[in-house]
């Protein structure tokens, strides 16, 4: 299995660190706010990658985070702890903010028929661990204590920016204002470790004790403390969205390895931007969507899903409301195409490696190993359903596909069949069949609205009118 590693620049042959086991972490939400659709498409690539793993037979371990504290509203870290800002914006204590949202995370991940990582930690519940690499860092001298924080020390690590390609003296220059006017930092890619409970953070809710005194920890140490903790260190691969490039995993790698000598992962993979109006979407710009606002306009989340199956994870995806009503189209004619098979066939189940071993199952499976081709695998099912193989066959490659793909295909089982026709629609097809022989199109058209009105939808074929019932996704 091939996959693009942004540390290397390369794609890559997949070898884990143990054979057969793949220890993969994606970094979490900040639980301050309902996540956007351009978050959720970095964790839907994810899922992508944790199915294509186990279709190739890897066991994989999952962890991921949960920051619900240290994460500032600048990434300079300056500003409010985005957690405090949700508190006063809802009156709340920040961790009924973080416990309500992380559950509104899950709510939405589950919608989107998202895996869940084998472990989940809140960065709060790993504070010795996170004390414990600071305490190494300073021994080390890769630190140094300001006014209000202790800081890592940028300087001090030769190949500091690899995983971006940015080289420590270019930093200034492609850094926030806030981050170059920051007194306490020696240089502006420095990056706080432990925040004091001084100045602005006098009256910070969330505060532990520390060998510095009380306070709370910065928001990149949480991942490299979390990971090495489930996963040890190194391990195989480490997964974002690509915005974590610059800062956020560049300083995991630089605070991981300046601590224990070792890689903090082999292989780093990174999801890209979902744009609106070709612009970015983000809280910030004001522009997101939440998976409730597609709900409420009548989408299911796994149209949102299919849509991002449009697009490989390494390139832009713009989201429009027609490349949606798009996409929830495709979803049901897909969905549609498996019920058929499946009432036509009375398929319960058949050989998975056989039906793997067919062309087509190879060429799904080589899509999916060329670093994770998933439009491209999306193809090769169209193509299959349209190829001369038999119904049972394209049913069951379906289902594997389906694997991958997370559309809950196989649900079709509990849909009503949609090729039974009831006594009143029966009456009304054979009544609009005289009506077209009769040339009389007025009424043939009436006839199809009533028939549409009680469900089904109304196909005119140069074999006929073919009648099938709508399946509600």
């Amino acid at each position: 299995m091939k996959l693009y590693n942004t540390l290397t620049k390369k794609t890559e042959e997949l070898k884990p660190i143990n054979p057969g086991h793949v220890n993969l972490y994606t970094c979490g939400p900040t639980v301050y706010n309902y996540a956007h659709i351009g978050n959720l498409r970095t964790y839907i690539f994810e899922d992508l990658l944790k199915r294509a793993l186990l279709y190739e037979g890897f066991q994989v371990k999952h962890a991921m985070n949960i920051t619900d504290v240290g994460h500032l509203v600048g990434d300079g870290d300056e500003g409010e702890d985005k957690l405090e800002v949700g508190a006063k914006r809802e009156g709340k204590n920040p961790l009924d903010i973080a416990k309500f949202y992380k559950e509104k995370f899950f709510q939405d991940t589950d919608a989107l028929n998202i895996l869940r990582p084998d472990t989940v930690l809140p960065a709060t519940q790993a504070i010795p661990e996170q004390v414990e690499i600071i305490k190494t860092l300073e021994q080390k001298g890769f630190t140094y204590i300001g006014e209000k924080a202790i800081y890592f020390d940028t300087s001090k690590l030769a190949d500091y920016g690899k995983l971006s390609g940015q080289k420590l003296s270019e930093k200034k220059s492609g850094a926030r204002e806030e981050v170059v006017l920051d007194p306490d930092k020696k240089h502006p890619a420095d990056f706080a470790l432990w925040f004091f409970l001084k100045g602005k953070y006098e009256n910070h809710i969330l505060h532990w004790a520390s060998p510095w005194g009380e306070g709370f920890p910065g928001w990149h140490i949480e991942c490299s403390a979390i990971s090495r903790k489930i996963l040890g260190q190194p391990f195989d691969i480490h997964c974002g969205g690509v915005d974590h490039i610059g800062t956020h995993h560049t300083n995991e790698i630089a605070q991981s390895e300046a601590a224990f000598g070792l890689p903090l992962a082999n292989m780093w993979m990174h999801g890209e931007f979902l744009l609106v109006d070709s612009g970015r979407m983000g809280k910030s710009e004001g522009n997101f969507i939440t998976l409730d606002t597609l709900k409420e306009k009548g989408f299911s989340p796994l149209d949102y899903r299919y849509m991002c199956l449009q697009a490989h994870y390494r390139t832009q995806l713009n989201f429009t409301w027609e490349g949606l009503h798009a996409a929830k189209n495709a979803r049901y004619n897909l969905t549609l195409k498996a019920k058929e098979l499946l009432v036509g066939n009375k398929i319960v189940t058949l050989d998975t490696s056989a039906t793997r071993a067919t062309e087509f199952g190879i060429k799904f499976a080589n899509a999916i190993s060329d670093d994770l081709n998933i439009t491209q695998a999306l193809a090769v099912a169209w193509e299959m359903l349209g190829s001369e193989i038999s119904g049972s066959q394209k049913f069951d490659l379906l289902m594997q596909f389906d694997r991958i793909f997370g559309l809950r295909l196989e649900e079709v089982k509990n849909i009503k069949d949609t090729l039974v026709l009831t006594e009143d629609v029966e009456k009304l097809k054979q009544a609009r069949e005289h009506a077209r022989q009769k040339k009389d199109f007025a009424k043939s058209d009436e006839l199809r609205k009533q028939i549409e009105e009680l469900g089904y939808e109304v196909l005119d074929t140069p074999e006929g009118q073919k009648i099938k019932r709508k399946i509600s996704l």
